[in-house]
């Protein structure tokens, strides 16, 4: 019994660093990091400004600027890489059903 819960916790041990990686995208690299600070400079933002009370809401304009020129609709506030202005479907109504159960009463 006890060769079991050590051969157990060994395999679990062995197991979990490898399953604990998060990022499934590749990381970025200097010169993508790089074009992307040249850009925001470009739409207006000063990294070298002491400000730092207008920190977030600065580099968010200049993002917002950048996205407008682009043309994308994503806002700064999406969370967690979903943006919070979309909308989603769970699924569809199954064939033959008119409506909603609760809202027609039945």
């Amino acid at each position: 019994m006890k060769t079991l819960i050590r051969l157990t916790l060994a395999v679990s041990a062995l197991a979990i660093p490898a399953l604990s990686f998060a990022q499934s995208a590749a990381p970025l690299t200097r010169a993508q990091v790089y074009e992307d600070l040249v850009r925001v400079e470009q739409a207006g933002y000063n990294p070298g400004e002491s400000d730092d009370a207008n920190y977030p809401s600065d580099i968010q304009a200049a993002e917002a600027k950048i996205a407008a020129q682009n043309g994308d609709h994503t806002t700064n506030e999406a969370v967690g890489g979903a943006s919070t202005n979309g909308t989603s479907q769970a699924g569809t109504p199954r064939s033959g059903m008119t409506g909603n159960a609760v809202d027609s009463g039945q």
